[in-house]
């Protein structure tokens, strides 16, 4: 029986994107796994049915954000103007107040470690003047990076009843975003940001846990269930993993955490892997 619900509301989801909403989603639990490098699939559990991507949204605005920083749209100093929309949106948000001003970095770093609702809607805001048109934005640029079933109806991931994503779409933006961006990608291996003299921490898990996790973002409502997209690396190894529809945050990270361990080496292998090339060439490696 549950196996036909799922496959009524998938199919009249189908209609729905056809004809430009969605109002079919459920907090079912689904993971994938790709690996970065490659883009080998290497596990997938219900990779393909409609989940609210919750706070994972905010990967979309991070992107957008992005790409208008390289085309010169946006200045990491430029100062935004936060609108009392933005301002009224809870839980976690940068709290400034309406008619105050963040910048641009400030805006998405909160997004990136704190997940800030206020920060994605001005960001939303300054690129399409306001959310509705904003979510068309992100939807269309979804469409491009080959999401075929995700629809964003907002900047930041709260409950809206059209707003739905697959697993494997989580996946395909997180590789996006990492292909597309390889410096500004960096940014999601911060675990606190300083804020106005302020150390905020993230609540990523995952990465608190697991030696060779540098990113991406968690998410959670009550109707998402606890979600999350990680990418990791050890060894030659880089993965991109998601697990969307948790009923716990510690259950989400449990499982994450076994699906890198399934694909990942252990640390032991990854350490020997790191050390192949000659002491010549090891003196010449930069960090960044």
């Amino acid at each position: 029986m549950q196996s036909l619900i799922r496959m009524v509301a998938s199919a009249a989801v189908s209609v729905s994107l056809l004809l430009g909403s969605a109002s079919f989603a459920a907090a079912g639990q689904a993971h994938f796994v790709v690996n970065a490098d490659t883009g080998s699939i290497l596990e997938a559990d219900n990779a393909d049915e409609l989940n609210f991507p919750a706070s994972l949204t905010k990967m979309m605005t991070i992107y957008l954000a992005f790409e208008a920083l390289r085309s010169g749209t946006l200045q990491w100093d430029q100062k935004l103007t936060v609108s009392e929309h933005a301002n009224s949106l809870e839980p976690f948000k940068l709290a400034v107040g309406a008619g105050r001003q963040i910048t641009v970095r400030e805006a998405v770093m909160g997004m990136v470690v704190l997940s800030a609702n206020d920060a994605a809607v001005v960001i939303g805001e300054t690129l399409a003047g306001n959310e509705t048109a904003f979510g068309q934005m992100m939807t269309r640029k979804a469409r491009t990076l080959g999401m075929t079933s995700t629809v964003f109806k907002n900047a930041n991931g709260l409950p809206d009843p059209a707003q739905v994503t697959t697993a494997r779409d989580m996946a395909t933006l997180g590789l996006a975003l990492m292909r597309d961006f390889p410096q500004e990608f960096q940014l999601f291996a911060n675990k606190t940001i300083e804020f106005r003299g302020m150390k905020l921490r993230g609540h990523n898990g995952v990465m608190k846990r697991y030696e060779g996790v540098d990113g991406i973002k968690t998410g959670y409502t009550d109707a998402s269930g606890y979600n999350l997209v990680t990418s990791a690396k050890r060894g030659d190894t880089r993965l991109v993993a998601v697990v969307m529809g948790g009923k716990t945050a510690q259950s989400r990270d449990d499982d994450m955490i076994a699906l890198l361990d399934k694909f990942l080496p252990p640390k032991e292998d990854a350490s020997a892997a790191s050390v192949t090339e000659p002491a010549a060439s090891a003196a010449t490696t930069t960090t960044n």
